[in-house]
């Protein structure tokens, strides 16, 4: 029976794959930096303080003066590709593509700027994905950010009538592949240096210390995390949570107290990187290579070295490969 000429174009059914990353300014301008923190810091996910309390704060004080630091701090890391997170994430999505060899289409989404989650479900499903997995580039659980990009997702399917079939990458923070993935590269970029640590700090992004009390298993992954890595390089790892923020307390220990306690402490030769970030970014270019060797230098240090993320790495990309082809088992 032929399909009537009023009969909507309905396109050919495709797997997909969106990778979602945290999200990045337009520029690195003030009026970009407001923009993005101003969506950023007004998720309840990530700021668990009633907008009744916290939305005056935020507009009052932290979007008037919090913006112009930080585009400074983001002019130090653009490059002529624009942010090194988006770069990178980018780079992530055409090689898995590339790996894929047209059994899935993939694309990318920022949880807070664009291309928006919402905004790449709607294409991918006009353009007939109706099997998409979704998933989020943070190795740790935490409400904050796999929580909250599925939040947006979710929130975007309920505006659909008619819905794809989704799947979620869970965290990996334990996953085999993943622990062999970051010993390669450590162990690659240490090979590189040209002295040997007297320490090698692993540094996660920091949460408020309530999340833990409130359930959150962010804390639990990053130590399970950092003792898979330590027993898999049978070397010791120091454990620290950067970035802190406003006046509650956050996990501990800090990081910038931690490399400058070393320094004190009479090891003066360290290493430094970030396995809870996907790709680097602001947190590991800026605030680790260079406020990082900074604060250790002051501090009496003698040689200090921030090791990179997996990135669009070769080992990288095999482990992401295997995670996305695992949870698209029965699609492909």
């Amino acid at each position: 029976m032929e399909k009537p000429d009023t009969h909507p174009v309905v396109a050919a059914p495709r797997v997909g794959v969106l990778l979602v990353n945290l999200g990045t300014p337009d520029a690195p301008t003030t009026e970009a930096v407001k923009r993005y923190l101003k969506q950023f810091l007004s998720d309840r996910r990530v700021v668990e303080i009633p907008p009744l309390v916290w939305q005056p704060i935020l507009r009052g004080v932290i979007l008037n003066t919090r913006p112009q630091k930080s585009a400074k701090a983001y002019s130090k890391v653009w490059t002529e590709s624009g942010s090194p997170l988006a770069f990178y994430t980018i780079a992530q999505m055409k090689a898995l593509a590339a790996r894929l060899q047209g059994q899935a289409d993939v694309r990318y989404a920022m949880r807070y700027g664009s291309p928006s989650i919402p905004d790449q479900l709607a294409a991918m499903k006009e353009d007939g994905c109706n099997r998409i997995l979704i998933a989020p580039l943070y190795p740790q659980y935490s409400g904050a950010t796999t929580g909250t990009v599925q939040d947006e997702a979710y929130a975007a399917l309920t505006k659909m009538r008619w819905h794809p079939a989704i799947r979620t990458l869970p965290a990996y923070h334990d996953d085999p592949s993943y622990i062999a993935a970051l010993k390669s590269s450590v162990e690659a970029s240490l090979a590189t240096l040209d002295f040997t640590p007297d320490a090698l700090v692993i540094s996660f992004h920091g949460m408020p210390e309530r999340t833990l009390y409130l359930g959150d298993p962010y804390h639990c992954h990053c130590q399970k995390t950092a003792r898979l890595l330590s027993e898999a390089m049978g070397r010791e790892l120091v454990v620290s949570f950067q970035s802190r923020f406003g006046r509650a307390k956050w996990l501990e220990p800090a990081t910038d107290d931690t490399i400058m306690q070393l320094a004190r402490d009479g090891r003066k030769k360290i290493a430094i990187f970030a396995p809870g970030f996907s790709v680097d970014c602001l947190e590991t270019l800026e605030e680790l290579a260079i406020q990082g060797q900074e604060q250790f230098e002051e501090a009496g240090g003698t040689h200090y070295a921030y090791l990179p993320c997996l990135n669009d790495s070769d080992v990288g990309m095999d482990m992401l490969e295997n995670l996305v082809r695992r949870e698209l088992s029965g699609w492909l």
